[in-house]
């Protein structure tokens, strides 16, 4: 039987160690953690010595920042419910233990725990002690069961593996005091997704089942909104997201219960199942940015600089990134939703071009009507004969067909994917009675996926996505019995409503993740119509993105680096990373900006007296005025040296951008010859730290 992870462990602390213990299995070695080098050994009793911390719900890892290493420990974890009889958690706290008694603190040690703490808080991270749940149920299906936990995980959702890095290393190859594997780190290395995961007991016509959404986001090329576009060199594409709708019949074990459950929990047959059989059911898109080099620059102005490289230099990196798409999902559907016109239409066409050089002898079909000069463009194989030809590529003008708040036109798109999302199925399988690991009996397989994509792959694909899983949970229903042919769930309105509520939150938390705001568009996913309401929604959400994007994002980014291992904190240098190198009369603008309104503002409210003069007070206002005038023109004028760039892995058009703008200052005709004076602050180290960290390549 597989190793699972532990689901109690108490933590003991002395000055030369910590110690892990698990007080349900007591014949389990302990972990021990040496202070301060770090060095990881199994004990086979209990340590003496070391007082009770405290219980925790799992290790999530250990991190080396500047000056120490720190053991991330998940301290509470709230249960989401049960799928197949196995509880599934969220991470709501964690603690970081340092490894050295007194902790060592400097100006850039504690940023990079702000940083890991925030990200940490804020992140939507789950697990399960003993299901795999960064794997659908499809791939679950052909896994060996046997493994442990962690070594099932799918590499791309595994979150933790960089922190978990010293564990599985340890496991792998021992130790200088322990040599080779280690299997009995095992249940210590506890696998946690990002994403968005929601579980609930509900009724369709009368009938129970359990209904589940999870999205899982990678952690390759992971990122912010603005910071992280198209594919890099490896084929991993930026916000790859891979969404399983899920229902699960008779299964009576789906409660939520209490934290720790017990052992007959995971094998999901809790209770029993009345004699039916549990069903799992599940259907899975992907989504991910357009896979070609490109950028979007931020300047401060509300639509940023786009720019995109020849499509020939990202082929290698595409046919990488598809290979994979094919090797799991099988035949793609390359759902593209970007605008024809406008400044997205490079992006389309860039797409286009790839899929062109991928696919053998393409054949192009175009369709357009009253709304849109090309409502549909589809590129095909002309035939079979290598991996590529599993692509097929189907623009849709989102845009222009639902303009008008007629979002009911989307779906013409469903329309036209008919046949294609017919031959495509769905997983379906059931447990196998006999099996005490509760494998499943594999009674049918989804033999493609829909991978779609926007600019930002979050509102129009989280409005397309939620029509192609409702098209597919109605075609489930129907083939249970459930629904009659021709009905649809939607006359059931307690599980029409739960049905809308579980894809707009998805939507709001992918989008989050991504965007920093919830995602637009979603009073459409919500109610079933475009409202004024939602628009007024929509352009608060929009605004918040404006403001997030260009002034909060570079620290996210630098969170999401430093915890997913592209930026490894150097350890010699004393250099300050964080500190900012801007000649400090540009730092100055935004704060005589400031005094400029607050000066006016105090000059013009407040009450003066009977005799007093009006002319010099207006020239007074008059003069703030333009000062503050000539503030905003410069600021948005130069707005890349405004904008929060991450500091940790620079973007090598962010430091180009600087460079520009500071050239553009220096002929600035009031002070362009007094920051000319600040050589030393010109220095690009405030982006270009790149010899202060290593990018770890795993």
């Amino acid at each position: 039987m597989a190793t699972l992870p532990f689901r109690d462990i108490n933590v003991h602390a002395s000055t030369s160690h910590y110690a892990f213990t698990s007080p349900s299995s007591p014949s389990a070695p302990t972990l021990v953690v040496d202070r301060p080098s770090g060095d990881l050994r199994l004990n086979d009793g209990a340590l003496l010595g070391g007082k009770r911390v405290s219980s925790i719900a799992g290790i999530l890892g250990m991190i080396k920042l500047r000056l120490d290493k720190y053991i991330i420990v998940i301290t509470k974890a709230q249960p989401m419910g049960r799928l197949k009889g196995h509880m599934v958690y969220r991470v709501i706290a964690t603690e970081f233990l340092p490894l050295r008694e007194r902790p060592l603190h400097d100006a850039d040690e504690d940023t990079y725990l702000t940083l890991l703490k925030t990200f940490l808080k804020s992140g939507p991270m789950f697990f399960s002690y003993s299901l795999d749940i960064t794997n659908t149920f499809q791939r679950q299906a052909q896994q060996d069961l046997s493994q442990p936990l962690w070594k099932r995980a799918d590499d791309r959702f595994f979150w933790n593996r960089f922190v978990q890095s010293d564990l599985i290393d340890f496991r792998s190859s021992g130790s200088r005091h322990q040599h080779g594997q280690q299997v009995g780190v095992d249940p210590y290395i506890l696998p946690v997704m990002f994403g968005m995961m929601e579980i609930v007991n509900t009724t369709v016509k009368s009938s129970p089942l359990t209904l589940a959404l999870i999205t899982r986001r990678s952690r390759h090329r992971a990122g912010t909104r603005y910071f992280s576009r198209g594919i890099d060199e490896r084929g991993n594409v930026s916000n790859f997201n891979e969404t399983e709708q899920i229902i699960v019949l008779n299964d009576s074990s789906s409660g939520l219960g209490g934290f720790a459950g017990g052992g007959g929990m995971q094998n999901g047959k809790v209770g029993g199942s009345s004699g039916k059989e549990t069903q799992i059911m599940s259907y899975v898109q992907t989504r991910g940015s357009v896979p070609v080099y490109w950028a979007e620059v931020n300047t401060l102005h509300y639509t940023p600089k786009l720019q995109v490289r020849g499509v020939d230099s990202a082929l290698s990196a595409a046919r990488l990134h598809f290979a994979e798409q094919i090797r799991l999902y099988g035949d793609n559907l390359l759902v593209n939703l970007v605008n024809q016109k406008g400044r997205e239409k490079r992006i389309k066409e860039a797409y286009e071009q790839m899929v062109k050089l991928l696919v053998s002898s393409p054949v192009e079909a175009s369709q357009r009507d009253q709304m849109s000069d090309e409502k549909f463009h589809t590129l095909e194989p002309s035939g079979h004969g290598q991996a590529f030809d599993k692509l097929h590529y189907i623009y849709f003008d989102f845009h222009n067909e639902t303009k008008g708040l007629k979002w009911h036109r989307a779906q013409l798109l469903l329309d036209k994917l008919h046949d294609a999302l017919d031959r495509q199925q769905y997983f379906r399988g059931v447990d196998m009675p006999a099996s005490f690991e509760g494998r499943l009996e594999v009674r049918n397989q989804q033999t493609s996926v829909v991978r779609t994509n926007c600019m930002d792959c979050l509102d129009r694909t989280n409005v397309v996505q939620s029509m192609m899983a409702r098209q597919s949970l109605n075609r489930q229903l129907t083939d249970l019995g459930i629904l009659s042919r021709g009905d649809t769930f939607t006359s059931d309105n307690a599980f029409e409503f739960l049905f809308r509520k579980l894809w707009a939150d998805n939507a709001d938390v992918v989008s989050k993740s991504y965007s920093g705001t919830g995602a637009l568009k979603t009073d459409f996913t919500r109610t079933g119509e475009r409202t004024k309401a939602g628009a007024m929604q929509d352009l608060q959400n929009s605004i918040t993105r404006y403001a997030r994007n260009n002034f909060m994002d570079g620290p996210r980014q630098d969170a999401f680096d430093l915890f997913l291992g592209t930026y490894l904190p150097n350890t010699t240098s004393s250099y300050p990373i964080f500190v900012d190198k801007r000649p400090l009369l540009i730092q100055s603008i935004p704060y005589v900006l400031a005094f400029s309104i607050f000066f006016i503002f105090v000059a013009t409210f407040t009450r003066r007296l009977p005799d007093a003069a009006v002319l010099p007070l207006r020239i007074f206002i008059i003069f703030w005025f333009i000062v503050g005038s000539w503030c905003v023109k410069f600021i948005f004028g130069n707005g890349m040296l405004y904008v929060n760039w991450p500091k940790l892995n620079p973007r090598p058009w962010a430091t180009e951008g600087y460079h520009d703008a500071i050239q553009n200052v220096r002929k600035d005709k009031i002070i362009g010859q007094f920051v000319a004076r600040h050589e030393r602050g010109l220095s690009a180290s405030r982006y270009t730290n790149a010899e202060e960290g290593k990018k770890r390549i795993e």
